[in-house]
């Protein structure tokens, strides 16, 4: 009934109908035209030779002999190319006008487990990037947030909305039913606008959806505290970040190469989490750890609570882990790849 009731608010609004009715006016004129001056045409065959006409089809196997008949072929030809014209015209402005109100950000959509982007800018396109790089979220939907003229990338997976990050746009984006939230920084603001816009979004995001991982990136490392009040899940600190990581690198050569293959997602190893299997339920970190490290050739570095979603690096060996913890490991590419085929095949 929704789609019945859909389908025709469009017919209306789009002023089908009238064409519809001037087709429907043209096929009985022609039909009864044909009829009254061809004595040997029955009423089925004079609607079928009118539609025939109409598109200008022709198949021939009925052909007028009187000048009235003629008259009345020619007639339905003539307008009959400029209705089809106008028809053909209306639903092909129909499709072009949605696929425009979707690159220009003017679409709501109702999209399901997607990403939503808060703000574009070149780590929006990293992240984006990233992302369908890894099997695991090469098709997964991302949904933009932005104040931008239109999409600013080709990718048949990244939706996009118009506008300031405000409540009213995150109900477009449907974030009710989003996993996942990133906010970034508006770089064109100076630190302290672009991070007080940053919180006002974490909290509007909460206020929505208080189930949706959040990720929210600020300049200054004062503001966790505002962020982390909003119960945000994960807090990157972007100068902070490179400014440890810098640091590192000049006490331990080589850290930076090493951190830069976990998190990449083109090369080497991968830094991804996964469900605990039932299989080690009840067992110590140590045994899971020696498990997974013998059998699979991954090295489990933490472990994501399941009740509180709290993450603990480096767990002690006697950590007894339950059914809903996950496990956060570094891996073989190649398993990441078999892991995304398999789950595709279940």
């Amino acid at each position: 009934m929704n789609l019945l009731r859909r389908f025709y608010e469009f017919f209306i609004r789009e002023n089908l109908h009238r064409l519809f009715l001037l087709i429907a006016g043209l096929i009985v004129f022609s039909t009864v035209g044909l009829v009254i001056f061809e004595d040997n045409v029955s009423w089925p065959n004079a609607v079928w030779w009118s539609m025939v006409t109409l598109t200008t089809v022709g198949y021939g196997d009925i052909a007028p002999a009187t000048i009235g008949g003629r008259v009345v072929g020619a007639i339905t030809m003539l307008f009959g190319i400029g209705v089809l014209g106008m028809f053909t015209a209306s639903i092909a402005s129909v499709f072009v006008e949605k696929k425009l109100r979707i690159n220009r950000g003017m679409s709501s959509f109702e999209f399901n487990n997607h990403i939503v982007i808060c703000e574009w800018n070149y780590r929006a396109r990293e992240i984006l990037s990233s992302l369908r790089a890894d099997p695991r979220t090469r098709e997964k939907t991302v949904l933009l947030i932005a104040d931008l003229p239109e999409k600013p990338v080709e990718d048949e997976n990244l939706y996009f909305i118009q506008g300031d990050i405000t409540e009213e746009n995150m109900k477009r984006a449907n974030l009710k039913g989003a996993d996942t939230a990133v906010v970034l920084g508006d770089d064109s603001l100076d630190p302290n606008a672009r991070d007080a816009q940053v919180v006002l979004a974490a909290l509007a995001i909460e206020n929505l959806n208080s189930e949706v991982y959040t990720i929210v990136e600020l300049v200054n490392e004062r503001n966790v505290r505002h962020c982390q009040r909003a119960r945000v899940d994960e807090i990157i600190v972007g100068s902070e970040f490179s400014s440890k990581l810098i640091a590192r690198a000049a006490m331990d050569h080589g850290i930076s190469v090493v951190l830069t293959e976990l998190v990449s997602s083109e090369q080497g190893n991968d830094l991804h989490k996964r469900a605990l299997p039932e299989a080690f339920d009840g067992k110590t970190f140590f045994e899971v750890f020696v498990d997974m490290k013998k059998q699979h050739n991954r090295t489990v570095v933490a472990v994501q609570r399941g009740g509180d979603r709290r993450v603990v690096s480096n767990p002690p060996g006697d950590m007894v882990l339950k059914k809903g913890d996950f496990l956060i490991q570094i891996a073989p590419k190649e398993d990441s790849v078999s892991e995304k085929r398999v789950a595709k095949s279940e």
